[in-house]
C-alpha cells in the first residue's frame, strides 16, 4: 500500500510539473514566441525575422540561382558561364560561384552595399570583391516576385565600360551599347 501511495504522489508531482512547465508565465496559454514558429509575434519585424531573431531580408538579401537561357549573354560568350549560384547575406557580404560548361567552379567574395533608388522598382548596388582579386562593381536590380534581373559593370579596376543606372534602367550598361548582354536573371532559392 504504501508503494501504491508513493506512486500515486510521484505521478501527481510529474503531473503537475508537466502542467506548469508548459504553460508560460503571462497567463494566456499561448505558447512563448520563436524564430521558427512561421508566425511574426514577439519582436520580429517579420515572419521569424527581426528583433531578436535574424534580421530579415531586404532587396537582394537571400539566396539566387541562373542557368541557360537565364545566364547573361555576355557571360556566356566570354566566360562560357553555364551557371551561377549567389548568396546576398544580411551581414552584407557575399558569395558567389559560377560555373562554366566544363563544370570548373570560380569562387567570387567579398561585401555589398544596396540602396532603393527611388526609380520604380529598381535597387542601386555596389560589389567590392575581395576574392579571387580585389575589384569594384556598380549596377542595379530589379525584383519582381521570385525573379531578379540584375546588371552590374567593374569599375575599379576601370574596364571601359560604364555602369548601368537606374534612371536609364535595365539595358544601360555603356549608356544601351550592350542592350539585354549583361542582364543576369536569376530565381529565388526558397
Amino acid at each position: 500500500m504504501k508503494n501504491f501511495k508513493f506512486l500515486l504522489m510521484l505521478f501527481a508531482l510529474t503531473g503537475a510539473m508537466v502542467t506548469w512547465q508548459g504553460c508560460d508565465d503571462d497567463g494566456d496559454n499561448e505558447p512563448e514566441p520563436t524564430c521558427t514558429d512561421g508566425i511574426q509575434n514577439g519582436d520580429e519585424t517579420g515572419i521569424d525575422c527581426g528583433g531578436t531573431c535574424d534580421p530579415c531580408e531586404v532587396g537582394i538579401q537571400g539566396q539566387w540561382q541562373s542557368s541557360g537561357a537565364n545566364v547573361a549573354p555576355l557571360l556566356v560568350n566570354l566566360f562560357g558561364t553555364d551557371s551561377i549560384y549567389a548568396a546576398f547575406r544580411t551581414d552584407l557580404t557575399y558569395l558567389v560561384e559560377q560555373y562554366d560548361t566544363s563544370g570548373a567552379v570560380l569562387t567570387l567574395e567579398g561585401t555589398y552595399e544596396q540602396t532603393e533608388s527611388g526609380t520604380a522598382d529598381i535597387w542601386d548596388i555596389t560589389v567590392n570583391q575581395s576574392t579571387p582579386a580585389a575589384l569594384t562593381s556598380v549596377g542595379i536590380f530589379s525584383i519582381n516576385g521570385t525573379t531578379m534581373q540584375y546588371e552590374i559593370v567593374q569599375t575599379e579596376p576601370d574596364i571601359g565600360a560604364t555602369p548601368p543606372t537606374a534612371a536609364d534602367g535595365l539595358g544601360s550598361t555603356s549608356g544601351g551599347a550592350f542592350g539585354n548582354l549583361n542582364i543576369q536573371v536569376y530565381e529565388k532559392i526558397e
